[in-house]
Formats: structure tokens, sequence, C-alpha cells
């Protein structure tokens, strides 16, 4: 393995590394949102609704609002009910706090804390029943104070330590590969014809003038040029140049010869020969 591929695969790694607790973070998320959609859900059962939708949970300023398509009436405890039973069930927090606001006001006309610590639990008039309105429910996750501590030191303090280490290890490869790189011999200009061919720099010079190609144009050149006075068969032309991902349609081939041979065409010894049936023959006369 190359100096620059290591630089390449440990680069990688780093970016797993920042990316595995963003993506717990997500997941997490997305299995409250489950889990606040599933109240939503029970909470209308109580109220004997099996038709009406919960909307899109979305979160906003830390808190995930839960919203119905219809009005409707109801007692506090039906949604305690349903808060307490997503929580036994779902085990991914101990405790929410749970606001009721109206849509439009926006206010808060009722409100409580729901914990699986039962004396941990502040339900204030439950019993009293709030009109018949549009309401929506905003939920507060408490995470577990001693449970985030002991993550932020175990799990977090590992992560970090990993990724300093291999910031490091890839900061020490980049340099040594670069210093490598710097001591190569400049690749040497490939005469065509008429032509200098940079492969490289992807450019076809004459007589001071310059022609830029593109990445599949050098490598189809190339490619012709290695094996002058030769037919290639198409086949084995798009795989070479396209490789096995099959990244091209039926006539990309018959494209990129037609541009080829616009950028040859100052020099009339050069010719891109189509075998009929068969594929492509590069001849310098």
């Amino acid at each position: 393995m190359s100096l620059h591929q290591l630089a390449k695969y440990l680069f990688l790694l780093s970016l797993i590394v920042l990316v595995v607790p963003n993506s717990r973070a997500e997941t997490n998320d997305q299995l409250t949102k489950l889990i606040l959609r599933t109240i939503g859900h029970e909470f209308l059962l109580q109220l004997d609704d099996s038709t009406s939708r919960v909307l899109p949970i979305e979160k906003i300023d830390g808190r995930y609002a839960v919203q119905f398509e219809r009005e409707f009436s109801f007692e506090p405890n039906l949604l305690l009910f349903a808060t307490f039973k997503a929580l036994e069930e779902s085990k991914i927090s101990d405790s929410y706090i749970v606001e009721v606001e109206k849509c439009l006001t926006k206010g808060v006309i009722h409100s409580f804390k729901a914990s699986l610590a039962t004396d941990d639990n502040m339900v204030p008039c439950q019993l009293r029943e709030l009109p018949k309105d549009c309401y929506v429910f905003y939920f507060t996750v408490i995470e577990n104070d001693q449970k985030a501590d002991s993550e932020e030191k175990g799990e977090g303090g590992v992560l970090k330590s990993i990724f300093t280490i291999i910031i490091l290890i890839i900061g020490v490869g980049v340099v040594i590969y670069l210093l490598k790189r710097r001591k190569r011999p400049k690749l040497k200009l490939i005469n065509i014809g008429q032509f200098q061919f940079d492969q490289r720099g992807m450019t076809l010079t004459m007589k001071a003038r310059s022609t830029e190609l593109s990445s599949k144009e050098s490598d189809l050149l190339y490619l012709l040029f290695s094996n002058e006075n030769k037919t290639l068969k198409r086949e084995y032309i798009l795989k070479v140049v396209w490789g096995d991902d099959g990244d091209y349609v039926g006539r990309t081939l018959d494209v990129f010869i037609s541009k080829l041979r616009k950028k040859l065409e100052a020099d009339s010894s050069l010719k891109i020969v189509n075998i009929r049936g068969v594929g492509y023959r590069f001849v310098i006369n």
C-alpha cells in the first residue's frame, strides 16, 4: 500500500470516528420521535379516535412537538397515561417534561413531569378537562445525568483519544508522502506526431498552442498510442478507460473518439481508424 493510499484510508477512518457519535445522536433522535408518535397514537386511542393522524414530529428549540390533524377536548390524565406507557415500554429516557399549548395562542395551559421514578412525578390538575381546541404537546427529554456523565467520560473520552492519534498519524503520513512526491522526477512529455502529450497535466501541445483534455480523453489517447497500429476491441477500451463500473452509455466511446480526432486534426499524420464491428486502431503515418 502506498503512502498516498494509507493517508487516504486513515483520513476516511478519522471521518468515521467523527461521524459515528453524530450518527448515534441522530438515531436517538429518530427513536425519540418514534416513541412520541406512539404516545400520540395511544392518546388518540384513549379518546376513542382511531382514524385521525398524528402529524410529523418536529424538534423546535430543544422540544419535540406532537401535533394532530383534528381539534379535541381531553382530560390531562389521558395524556399522562399514554406518556407513562411509552416510558415503561421504550426505556429510551428516564423522564419527560410535557407541556400543552394551544396552536394559536402558544401559551402553556397545562404541564407535568412524567418519570419512571414514582417519587419524582409532578402532575397538577390531571382531572380537569380541557375544552375542545387545537393543541400541541411539547415533550422535553430529560437525560439521566449520571448515565450521560459516564458516557461522556468513558466512550466519548476513548473516541477523542483515538481521533487525536489518528490525526497525528495522518499528519505524519501526509508530510512523508509530500516529501517523497517532491523528490520524484517530473513525468516526461510524450511525443505523438507533432504533438507533445502531457498525460498527467492532460494537455496536447503543438507549436506553443496547448489544448486541454478531459480525464477520459487523456486515458483514451494514452491507451490508443500505447497500442499503435494494433486493433483494440471496443469492449477492451471501455473496460480499461471506464472500468468495471459501466459508467458509460451505448455511444460514449464513439463520442470520445470523435472529440480526440478533432483535437488531433492539426497533425494529418495521426489517424484513429474505425475497424467496423471490432473497435479502433491508432495509426501514425
